[in-house]
């Protein structure tokens, strides 16, 4: 079993299955709310197909702070899904309304399945802006991964970033577009060939059941992933409680 996970997280860097290259990280006072929450993305290279589906319980801490922990699996070519990490994710609020755009402070610790295996970290800036009911995203994320690198090496700080508009027209539906992208080590950055870039339309909506509510969301990206062509999508749907 450990030696068929392995040959699997060697197929892709530990940095392209990264969730926040198909989610876009955006904070909300969500007080006191509890969620159950669900990830999934895929992407179709040429003759691969690699798959990350994802649960996690979030909570609404203050107004300002919200916490959550999720488990990832990965499936390649349709194969079995394997786990190989837990993650602990927090959002802190560092701006409320008192000027024309939000700004919070975004951290991530990745832990592998293997103790072995050591962890990874990501942090950095998350923007968010409204202009009429159009809102839009810029966040700015700065990934380094303490495991083991391939020879017996260490894994640089690499740089991703993550952007986003959209339309608040209906509730239930919310049209817009992203982008994910890295560019490689944070002061020294790869050329752009070797670079990854993705975009496509997005849809997004939310809707009461009942005494809870669910949001959800669906991508689908088009460009490179691990600077290999690649087509990508992905949807979340969270329950609050």
């Amino acid at each position: 079993m450990k030696k068929q996970l392995a040959a699997m997280l060697m197929c892709v860097s530990p940095l392209a299955l990264a969730d926040t290259g198909y989610y876009l990280v955006s904070t909300y006072d969500v007080e006191g709310q509890l969620s159950l929450d669900y990830k999934y993305w895929n992407a179709h290279y040429k003759g691969r197909t690699v798959a990350a589906p994802e649960i996690g319980i979030g909570y609404g801490v203050t107004s300002r702070w919200y916490t959550e922990v999720y488990a990832k699996w990965v499936k390649m070519n349709g194969g079995a899904g394997q786990w190989v990490e837990t993650a602990w994710q927090n959002d802190y609020l560092l701006t409320q309304g008192q000027y024309d755009f939000d700004l919070a402070l975004h951290t991530k610790l990745e832990k592998a399945r293997d103790n072995a295996d050591g962890y990874a970290l990501e942090w950095g800036p998350v923007l968010k802006t409204e202009i009429g009911r159009t809102q839009f995203n810029a966040n700015l994320f700065f990934q380094r991964d303490y495991r083991v690198a391939p020879g017996g090496g260490e894994h640089a700080m690499e740089l991703t970033y993550q952007l986003q508009v959209k339309h608040n027209w209906k509730p239930w539906l919310q049209p817009g577009v992203q982008a994910f992208g890295e560019v490689g080590k944070w002061n020294d950055w790869l050329t752009y060939r070797q670079q990854s870039h993705r975009a496509g339309p997005a849809v997004f909506g939310h809707r009461d059941i009942g005494r809870q509510e669910i949001k959800y969301e669906f991508a689908y990206l088009i460009g490179r992933n691990s600077a290999r062509a690649a087509k990508s999508f992905s949807m979340r749907a969270q329950l609050i409680f």
